[in-house]
């Protein structure tokens, strides 16, 4: 499904599916990050108070944490995404259809 970290490949390597015809686009990573960003940092403040380590292990561990939780959650969503337009047969708006009934000659209002 996955052509590189959180990049669709262009067609399903099993059934063929052109996955360019759906549009999950980058909604969930705004979202993501948020989320991830909360609880990282809530426990970031826990381990603190509770343990004062230092600041150099927030860093090995906070960072790799925060990167690796966006992107696995953004796998998750963008696959969960595409399911559900898969479903739902919904699909990117083409203006193909517009286009051939103007070089006809017809009238589209």
């Amino acid at each position: 499904m996955f052509d590189g970290a959180i990049k669709f490949a262009p067609r399903c390597t099993g059934c063929g599916l052109d996955y360019s015809r759906f549009n999950v686009g980058d909604g969930p990573a705004a979202f993501l990050t948020l989320i991830v960003g909360a609880i990282v940092v809530g426990l970031a403040i826990w381990l603190q108070l509770t343990f004062d380590p230092p600041w150099w292990l927030h860093v090995v561990l906070w960072l790799p944490l925060i990167v690796g939780g966006v992107v696995a959650g953004l796998r998750l969503s963008k696959g969960a995404l595409l399911v559900r337009e898969f479903r739902s047969n919904a699909a990117e708006h083409r203006h193909e259809h517009a286009r051939a009934q103007r070089h006809d000659g017809s009238d589209l209002s």
